[in-house]
């Protein structure tokens, strides 16, 4: 076909193209855009941003002009001027239009140098959105921060972050309620401690932004039995509780799937025992996709109301383990105090706990031997407080007996937690401003949860108080 392309003209984003007005008004509501791969493969000098080319906005033009036809008749793939993929036959190639690929090409040019452009002049990205939670059980340890909250703290600055307090999950376990206020403060003041800030994080509690239990009770309704009979941790905690167990601890899987879904996260931190609680959170949000969004005659007009959430796993060698067992995670649950360091132990505590700790009988201090759990736990410790390399660690400790090591660790480690605990017991002491924190993350939490629930009943046929006006 011919090409109908007249005088250049200036298009949406500031790119100069080849078609007319009328051609390129067409192309941008019918033609699905271009991605720089897909554009790599009829002309690859077109694929990167013209600010890194050093191509100004009238050389743009030239540039577009002298993309080879033998590269464009070279791609299998290319979509039609009706926005449908076609494959190209006869010894000419290319597409319908020709002119609708410099359009294209330079739409697309045009909105690749913009983002260039944003990221020159400062301006915020668009972040990825991270969920966690932690419960107000007992205290945080020295695994709970360098296995999470630590990590937390770095990427403040990459992702749009989520922290909050699972009083609600809390519950699912007996518990007194004295201590269950005053440890969700504790943690509240701790994460800001440990360096989550704010003014780059919202950080509230889990009762206090309602839609978590409202949703836990829709996705009830759309998950099938047989998916919580699978859940392996309530079996084992169920053992534990025997009769007593609750219905809550049966159900808080899907408690942790509204956790996550009501605010559309695209990644949560998770270890290796969470993650089939993370799956059962994705296939609850496909089945409710399915169920309630697949056809546009239903109220959410094929519009899904879930993302898949994925897993954002912990870098290798932030597991800490038990002090008193090498092959078991330092947990908040174990009954021993003394099978972990909490953030909140005095340094004399922490002496004597690590001075206690389980060891064995080899010669020598090393890493990664099988027969070594509780070694190289204590070593893995070492280096996540020194923030020193293994070679440099083994340098030091290789030839040290039990008795000379645990005294340097202990230092290590009450070195690392002075500055946290010191920032806790200031904010403990003031309550004005870890309400302020939470009263702020609360309101800024519940803005995103507001919405996802009227999305969420309004594709499941609710009605509204708005309706009634």
């Amino acid at each position: 076909m011919r090409s109908t392309c007249a005088l250049p003209t200036l298009t949406m984003l500031g790119a100069i193209s080849l078609c007319s007005t009328a051609t390129a008004a067409v192309t941008r509501s019918s033609l699905p855009t271009l991605s720089p791969s897909r554009l790599a493969a009829f002309a690859p000098s077109l694929s990167m941003p013209a600010a890194r080319r050093g191509i100004t906005a009238q050389g743009r033009t030239a540039a577009l002009m002298q993309a080879s036809p033998s590269l464009v008749a070279s791609s299998p793939l290319l979509p039609s001027p009706l926005g449908t993929k076609s494959r190209i036959n006869g010894p000419q190639g290319g597409l319908r239009n020709p002119s609708v690929v410099a359009c294209r090409a330079a739409s697309t040019d045009a909105k690749e140098e913009k983002k260039v452009q944003e990221k020159e002049d400062g301006k915020p990205a668009v972040k990825k959105r991270v969920i966690s939670g932690v419960q107000p059980t007992g205290n945080l340890h020295l695994g709970n921060y360098l296995g999470a909250i630590r990590q937390w703290v770095k990427n403040q600055d990459e992702y749009e972050n989520y922290f909050f307090v699972v009083d609600l999950h809390a519950i699912t376990m007996p518990h007194s309620p004295a201590e269950l206020k005053k440890a969700s403060y504790d943690i509240v003041a701790l994460y800001l401690a440990c360096g989550i800030d704010p003014t780059k994080s919202k950080i509230f509690i889990q009762s206090h932004v309602t839609q978590h239990a409202e949703l836990c009770w829709l996705l009830n309704c759309v998950t099938p039995m047989g998916w919580m009979e699978k859940m392996i941790q309530y079996k084992e905690k169920a053992k534990k509780q025997g009769e007593s167990v609750s219905v809550g601890l049966f159900d808080y899987p899907i408690l942790m799937a509204a956790d996550i879904l009501l605010y559309q996260a695209q990644l949560v931190p998770v270890g290796e025992d969470q993650r089939q609680h993370l799956e059962l959170s994705r296939d609850i949000a496909r089945r409710f996709n399915d169920l309630y969004c697949k056809k546009k005659s239903m109220p959410a007009k094929g519009r899904r109301v879930f993302r898949d959430p994925e897993a954002l796993i912990v870098k290798e060698g932030a597991r800490i383990m038990s002090l008193e067992d090498g092959t078991s995670k330092m947990s908040k649950s174990d009954p021993s105090e003394g099978s972990r360091i909490n953030l909140s132990d005095s340094p004399d505590v922490i002496r004597k706990k690590i001075k206690r700790c389980k060891t064995d009988n080899f010669d020598g201090i090393e890493w990664d031997n099988p027969e070594r759990p509780e070694c190289t736990n204590l070593l893995n410790i070492f280096q996540a407080c020194s923030g020193r390399s293994r070679e440099d660690i083994l340098e030091e400790v290789k030839d040290m007996r039990w008795g000379e090591f645990k005294p340097v660790l202990a230092e290590v480690v009450v070195e690392h937690l002075a500055p946290i605990q010191a920032r806790y017991q200031e904010l403990v002491d003031d309550k004005t401003y870890l309400h302020q924190v939470l009263r702020e993350g609360a309101e800024g939490a519940e803005e995103v949860a507001a919405q996802t629930m009227q999305w969420t009943k309004n594709a499941m046929g609710f009605t509204s108080r708005a309706d009634l006006d």
